[in-house]
């Protein structure tokens, strides 16, 4: 597999991640999903800003 290809499907797994869980941790009150999706988002775009070719 391409090093570029694999990457960008982690950085879209991360970015639907993030949407999720803060999308659920909106609608139920609870932080720590808010919070994980955050770290989620934080490392999709450290991934995109890195390894961007």
């Amino acid at each position: 597999m391409d090093l570029t290809r694999g990457l960008r499907r982690t950085e879209y797994t991360l970015f639907l991640t993030a949407v999720l869980l803060v999308a659920a941790g909106a609608a139920s009150g609870s932080w720590w999903l808010i919070g994980f999706g955050a770290w989620a988002l934080i490392a999709g775009g450290v991934i995109e800003m890195i390894y961007r070719p």
